[in-house]
């Protein structure tokens, strides 16, 4: 995608090349929220996340424990 966006033209060429169907009237809507999407995962992507532990790391504490820094 380009830095100026997806146009309408472009959203129903990918469609086509992805084997989807798309109606006239959506390839804006389509190339609207590819941006939207695109906008999204650019600031996700200059997120520093170096000391973030894995997801399996995490442990949530249940409703009956207690939380008690002496522990």
């Amino acid at each position: 995608m380009s830095a100026t966006g997806l146009t309408p033209r472009e959203a129903a060429r990918w469609a086509g090349r992805a084997g989807l169907v798309l109606p006239a009237g959506r390839h804006a809507a389509v190339a609207a929220t590819a941006d939207h999407i695109h906008s999204v995962v650019a600031v996700l992507r200059e997120l520093d996340f170096g000391d973030t532990p894995p997801a399996p790391a995490y442990r949530a504490a249940t409703a009956k424990e207690t939380r008690d820094a002496a522990q």
